[in-house]
């Protein structure tokens, strides 16, 4: 019995180390004062205030576009790298496909800036979509391959005596038992691409920026409620893409 008292207490510091600084977050989004040092009153001024923020709009559509594109890209990439690690046993091939994920993002962003530097490209939201690809592949390539592993390769074989080709047989039972793998990455790439710092400051160039951008240079002089708000509305779309990746696994899944 008071070992689970302790594994109780245990857990209740854990969650409470991982969530209360997210709930303080949220509770002074709707504070009635510049400043967090106390709470003052209950507010929706400061959505008011970021919903007219002019850069602040800018920067979350930069950023909701380049985490689609950048999402979608990854996950077909890779899916396909996933699945070529899984069916292939080549040493090197995992090495190129998980060293970008390994590595610091300072030196990826570094790298990223060079290369882009040598090619002449102006740099942008292209240049930090094209980064942000590279950084997540490794990411959806780790879900889809572990997917994988724990799939029951006889149902393929069973597929290709019935008379499949290797494409029917991947469209029609490997795609759908891997489903869930798939959109688990395709909502990390997604949440990654939204939230990077590092990798966006040195690839963003001068006239690009981004909702983690534009918080930088606001928190720089102080972490104001607008801030707070704007952090808040990332987490209500992170959990809504929780909830809806969970709705649509089982359901793809159900449908094939």
């Amino acid at each position: 019995m008071r070992s689970k008292h302790w594994l109780w207490i245990s857990a209740l510091f854990v969650y409470a180390f991982l969530y209360l600084p997210l709930a303080i977050v949220v509770a002074y989004s709707f504070n009635d004062s510049k400043l967090n040092a106390e709470w003052v009153g209950f507010t929706f001024r400061w959505y008011e205030v970021l919903l007219n923020n002019e850069q602040m709009l800018i920067a979350a559509r930069n950023s909701l576009l380049i985490g689609f594109f950048s999402s979608v890209c990854a996950t077909v990439l890779g899916t396909l790298a996933g699945v070529a690690m899984h069916k292939f046993k080549l040493r090197l091939l995992p090495i190129l496909v998980l060293t970008p994920i390994a590595i610091p993002e300072i030196l990826m962003g570094v790298a990223l800036l060079i290369f882009f530097v040598m090619l002449n490209m102006t740099l942008g939201l292209l240049s930090i979509t094209l980064a942000h690809i590279a950084f997540c592949i490794g990411f959806v390539a780790i879900v889809v391959r572990s997917r994988l592993q724990g799939m029951d390769e006889s149902l393929v074989e069973a597929a290709r005596d019935l008379g499949a080709t290797p494409i029917q047989a991947f469209r029609l039972v490997t795609m759908p038992l891997i489903m869930p793998g798939i959109i688990a990455g395709a909502l990390m790439a997604f949440t990654l691409s939204i939230d990077d710092f590092v990798i966006t400051f040195f690839t963003a160039g001068a006239g690009a920026s981004t909702l983690p951008l534009q918080i930088y240079s606001m928190i720089r002089i102080a972490v104001t409620p607008e801030v707070n708000a704007i952090s808040t509305l990332l987490m209500l779309l992170t959990l809504a893409l929780i909830v809806i990746a969970s709705k649509i696994a089982p359901s793809a899944i159900h449908a094939k």
